[in-house]
């Protein structure tokens, strides 16, 4: 995965360093495709498209994290 894509999806910085995953809110532009884990709920992964906004989580739920980037070439 080339270095900005890795930042984007919060797994590591300019220096490879492992960095904790972002926070992104509902309503929020995906920055990466791929699988996306609500937080603070047990709620179903969604996946989502780059550029599409994500859904609205359920209640106890505060945002959501990506989990899997879409892999592809």
């Amino acid at each position: 995965m080339e270095q900005s894509k890795r930042e984007a999806c919060g797994l590591s910085d300019k220096k490879g360093a492992r960095m904790p995953p972002k926070k992104l809110s509902p309503g929020q532009k995906a920055p990466t495709s791929g699988q996306y884990r609500p937080i603070g709920g047990g709620g179903r992964e969604i996946t989502a498209v780059k550029g599409n906004r994500l859904p609205p989580t359920q209640p106890g739920e505060s945002g959501y994290k990506l989990v899997d980037p879409t892999k592809h070439k």
